[in-house]
């Protein structure tokens, strides 16, 4: 799918639909909820824009991997997001407390097979942001801007 035709509400997708940022090899991969980012062009380039703080185990993952996935779904599986949102895979397996299914697009691309989007992102340029009432500066938030360079769309959205 060409990605300049890709229609979506740029100004609440994030924020009232959320998404998962998924980051890792077939082997050892991580996924999160995220609620903040901005889609756009940068360097002449189609890209997204997230931001996760540098202590999530799945920042980890992005950092250590060239690509990593921002995946949409179905209104049903609000309730899967909110678990991703709330545990942490360093703590558990929770993946095993959802429906989800690991879908292995590449050895280092992994998405969801319930995803209706799944945008394939190559990794441009990580930055701290500091947040100057935050006490605890080990705990900000890293920007990290991506090039889109593929769009994956269900048919059914399942």
């Amino acid at each position: 799918m060409n990605i300049k035709d890709i229609e979506m509400k740029p100004f609440s997708i994030l924020d009232e639909e959320w998404a998962l940022v998924t980051a890792g090899t077939k082997d050892k991969f991580n996924t999160m909820t995220i609620s903040w980012g901005s889609f756009g062009m940068i360097w002449y380039k189609p890209v997204i824009s997230i931001y996760i703080r540098k202590t999530r185990y799945t920042f980890d993952f992005i950092e250590k991997n060239d690509y990593f996935t921002v995946s949409f779904y179905p209104s049903q599986y609000k309730d899967d997001l909110k678990v991703l949102g709330s545990k942490s895979g360093r703590d558990c397996d929770k993946l095993s407390e959802v429906g989800l299914i690991p879908l292995f697009i590449k050895n280092d691309v992994i998405t969801f097979k319930e995803a209706s989007t799944s945008y394939i992102c190559k990794k441009l340029h990580i930055q701290e942001i500091d947040e100057p009432n935050r006490e605890n500066k080990n705990d900000n938030h890293m920007l990290i801007i991506a090039e889109v360079i593929e769009v994956k769309q269900s048919e059914k959205g399942e």
